[in-house]
């Protein structure tokens, strides 16, 4: 299937509704900021930014006039401080913003912004987007569902993110990938089948190669390889279950045929299962909150009628269950597919009990 006919065109921007902004207000993730999405778009002018190869990255540098970036510059070193510290001031002196960069790919439109620590020279980046609600329900649930946690704010219409660290998916895959070893390959193959399941269970769409990084890990005697998304944009829009399994993207084709080269199918299984059964002991262990937010994104309206049609058709041909024929909002469908999760680990959790005890 072509890329093109697996996404829709164009995702809007969804607004907060009064629910979602109540919870974000009581998890500390609405927070007043001193400045806006909307404030950032008045540069004067840009330079494409290009990386090592000296091919276009699709971001480009921004630069302000000389009033405008004094003011701008200080509350990104504020922001900064609010994200990463404890909002005061005392820090702001040994802060730089290097650079500021807008990307014009993409729905988010984001920009990207460098500090540094002008003592020891580290830097870091965060991202300021406009605000959508998908994207904020995606935040959400990776924090609560994966293994990472994640730290962003938001304020009326803007959203502020941390920077998640790795190599993205479309470099380590062209870049990196041929250099690993055949143990690296194979881990990157298991790995690789469980972010694909992590994505499809909690309804995660769009994960080509670049809106995923691979996070290396040095351990004592080997490196130990995870995959995490960055992009949260299409959390719970499109109608075809395709689009939620990165395995159907072109970009993963390399990353695929890992996957059928190195695991046979019943390892597949093994992990397949092993990732469900690790989303459900979360969901279990994330309590009144995640339920919570499942409830508001159950009357949210994020997606389509078309879409949330289509997806439940395709969900109850997977899991013959009736109850997902009956969805009405993106909601819906995804807490039906995490109860789903959650009950299938719950009866096979009580059979081993019983098998064990008798």
């Amino acid at each position: 299937m072509s890329e093109e006919k697996l996404m829709s065109k164009k995702k809007p921007a969804y607004p907060i509704n009064e629910k979602l902004d109540k919870y974000l207000e009581q998890y500390s993730r609405k927070i007043e900021i001193p400045i806006f999405y909307e404030d950032l778009l008045r540069f004067s002018g840009s330079v494409v930014v290009y990386d090592n190869n000296d091919e276009d990255t699709l971001w480009v540098r921004v630069y302000y006039s000389e009033y405008e970036r004094q003011e701008i510059d200080l509350s990104l070193k504020k922001v900064y401080s609010i994200l990463h510290s404890d909002g005061s001031d005392r820090i702001i002196e040994y802060l730089n913003v290097d650079a500021i960069d807008y990307c014009t790919f993409g729905n988010s439109k984001p920009f990207r912004i460098k500090i540094r620590n002008i003592l020891n020279d580290n830097f870091t980046y965060l991202y300021v987007k406009k605000t959508d609600a998908s994207r904020v329900y995606g935040l959400e649930l990776e924090h609560m569902l994966s293994p990472y946690n994640l730290n962003f704010l938001v304020y009326k219409d803007t959203l502020i993110e941390e920077h998640i660290a790795g190599i993205p998916g479309d470099v380590f895959i062209k870049e990196n990938l041929p250099k690993c070893s055949e143990p690296e390959k194979a881990q990157l193959a298991k790995e690789f089948v469980k972010f694909n399941e992590r994505c499809m269970i909690r309804l995660l769409g769009d994960m080509r190669s670049y809106n995923y990084v691979i996070v290396a890990t040095h351990d004592f005697d080997h490196v130990v390889y995870k995959i995490r998304p960055i992009d949260f944009d299409q959390q719970c829009f499109e109608g075809k279950l395709k689009v939620y399994r990165p395995q159907f993207f072109k970009e993963n084709y390399l990353m695929v045929a890992l996957v059928r080269e190195k695991l046979q199918e019943d390892s597949v299984d093994q992990y397949k299962v092993e990732e469900r059964s690790i989303v459900a002991k979360r969901i279990i262990s994330s309590g009144d909150r995640i339920e919570e937010l499942i409830a508001i994104c159950c009357e949210d309206h994020i997606s389509l009628a078309d879409h949330i049609k289509l997806l439940s058709d395709q969900i109850y041909e997977l899991t013959l269950d009736k109850k997902f024929k009956k969805c009405t909002t993106m909601g819906q469908i995804l807490k039906l597919a995490l109860d789903f999760v959650q009950r299938n680990y719950e009866d096979v959790s009580m059979k081993q009990i019983i098998d064990r005890k008798f």
